[in-house]
C-alpha cells in the first residue's frame, strides 16, 4: 500500500499524471529554486518577502543539490519522497513485534495519499520526519528528543510544540536543556555565517489573513453580501486584502496567543502524566496553533499526519477521534487545494462549502483533543465528572465501607 501510494504521488508530482486544478509544482520550480540560487552563495533571501522560514530552513531548500544528477525540482520531489520513507521505517521500528499498535501505521500510509501531492511539493514532510524522530525518543532518550525538536524548530518552528507534554523532573530538564542548547548552537551558527539569518520574522509579522484559513470564511462569506475586498497574492500566499482583513489578522494573533495561555495553563495544571500524554500534547498543541494560525496551508495538514500516527500507536491513547476527523479533513484539503483552488479565490459556493467542511473538522478535532487532554492529566479519577471511574466500579466500594 504505501509503495503503490507513493509511486502515485511521484507521478503526479512529476506531471506523468496530471490531475486537475492548480499546479502545486510551480512553487519548488520557481520560488524554492530562486532560494536555491541565493542560500548557494552563502546568504539568506532577506530581500525577498516570500522567505518566512527559520534559518534551518536553508539546509532543507539546499538538500536536492545532493542529488546533482537530476534537475532541481524531481530532486526536490525524491528528498521528500525519502523523508516520507524516514517517517515509514520510524514508524514501523517503533511496532515491531506487536510492542505497539500497528494503526499508528496505518494512519501515515494511508493519510498522506489522502492529502495527495503537495505533500511532495513543499518541505513539510522533512519537518515531519524530524518532528516524528523527536516524538518516538521521547520515551527514553530525552536529550536526543530535546535536541531533534529544537533542530526541527529552526526548520519550521512548530516542532517546539512537541516539548509542552514531557514529563516533570529530569526528563524536563534534559530535553528541554539539550532543546535550548541546540538552538542557541545552530542559531547562532547561522546567524554569524549567513546574513539574513532572522529576516523571516519580519516577513511573518507582517502577513495577511490567507484564504485558506479559518478567519478568511468571514471574507468569502462577506464577498456575497457586499463586502468590497479581493483575494491576490501576497506574501507568498493567496490572501485577502481590503476592509477589516487587518483586523481578522490581528484577531487570529489574539487567538494564538489564547491558545498559547491555555497550552502554559495545562502545563501548570497537569498532575497526571501517562505514557500517552508526550504524544497526545504534541498532537493537541500543534492542531490547536494550526486552527488559530492566519494561514492554514494544505501542508500543515502532514504535520497533523504525523503526530497522529504516533499518537496511536499507543493502544490506549484517547486521540482516536481527533485523529479519524483530521483523517477525513485530509482529502477535503485536497480537494480545496489544488483541485478546487480556484472555486475557494473564487469564494463560489463549491469553494465555500468544501473550506467550512474542512476548516470545521479541524476545529471540532481541536476542541475535542484538548478536552481529552484536560481530562486525562488535570482532573484525577476520584473527581466526580472524570469518565475513568465508572459507577460500577465504586460501588463495590461503597458496600464494603
Amino acid at each position: 500500500m504505501w509503495a503503490v501510494t507513493r509511486a502515485v504521488l511521484l507521478m503526479c508530482v512529476l506531471r506523468v499524471w496530471v490531475m486537475p486544478g492548480s499546479d502545486v509544482s510551480v512553487d519548488i520550480e520557481v520560488i524554492y529554486q530562486g532560494w536555491y540560487g541565493v542560500l548557494r552563495t552563502g546568504t539568506f533571501p532577506y530581500d525577498d518577502v516570500t522567505w518566512q522560514y527559520p534559518p534551518a530552513a536553508a539546509l532543507a531548500v539546499l538538500a536536492p543539490g545532493l542529488l546533482p544528477f537530476l534537475d532541481y525540482a524531481p530532486a526536490f520531489f525524491v528528498v521528500c519522497f525519502l523523508a516520507d520513507a524516514v517517517v515509514y521505517a520510524l514508524l514501523l521500528y517503533a511496532v515491531r513485534g506487536g510492542r505497539r499498535a500497528a494503526a499508528g501505521v496505518w494512519v501515515w500510509v494511508v493519510g498522506v495519499p489522502l492529502l495527495g501531492p503537495i505533500v511532495y511539493a513543499r518541505y513539510d514532510v522533512m519537518v515531519t520526519a524530524v518532528a516524528v524522530a523527536a516524538l518516538l525518543a521521547a520515551g527514553r532518550r530525552a536529550r536526543l528528543s530535546g535536541g531533534l525538536a529544537a533542530f526541527g524548530a529552526l526548520l519550521k518552528v512548530w516542532p517546539v510544540l512537541l516539548l509542552v507534554g514531557t514529563p516533570r523532573g529530569p526528563r524536563t530538564r534534559e530535553a528541554w536543556g539539550a532543546a535550548a542548547a541546540t538552538a542557541a548552537v545552530l542559531g547562532l551558527a547561522f546567524a554569524a555565517t549567513m546574513p539574513g539569518a532572522l529576516a523571516f520574522l519580519t516577513f511573518q509579522r507582517d502577513r495577511g489573513t490567507e484564504v485558506e484559513s479559518l478567519g478568511s470564511l468571514v471574507f468569502h462569506l462577506g464577498r456575497h453580501v457586499g463586502w468590497h475586498g479581493h483575494a491576490r497574492l501576497h506574501y507568498g500566499s493567496v490572501e485577502f486584502l481590503g476592509p477589516y482583513v487587518h483586523t481578522m489578522s490581528r484577531l487570529a494573533l489574539v487567538l494564538s496567543v489564547v491558545a498559547f495561555a491555555w497550552l502554559l495553563l495545562w502545563r501548570v495544571r497537569a498532575r497526571r502524566f501517562t505514557a500517552c500524554t508526550p504524544y497526545e500534547a504534541a498532537f493537541a498543541s500543534v492542531l490547536l496553533f494550526t486552527t488559530t494560525s492566519r494561514v492554514i496551508s494544505p501542508q500543515y495538514v502532514v504535520w497533523l499526519l504525523g503526530l497522529a500516527a504516533v499518537c496511536l500507536t499507543m493502544g490506549t491513547t484517547r486521540q482516536r477521534l481527533p485523529i479519524a476527523l483530521v483523517l477525513l479533513a485530509a482529502p477535503l484539503t485536497q480537494l480545496e487545494f489544488p483541485i478546487w483552488f480556484s472555486h475557494v479565490v473564487a469564494s463560489d459556493k463549491l469553494g465555500v462549502a468544501t473550506l467550512t467542511l474542512r476548516n470545521g473538522l479541524l476545529v471540532v478535532a481541536t476542541l475535542i483533543s484538548c478536552a481529552r487532554l484536560w481530562r486525562e492529566t488535570v482532573s484525577l479519577p476520584e473527581d466526580p465528572d472524570t469518565p475513568d471511574d465508572p459507577p460500577a466500579e465504586k460501588e463495590p466500594a461503597l458496600l464494603a465501607g
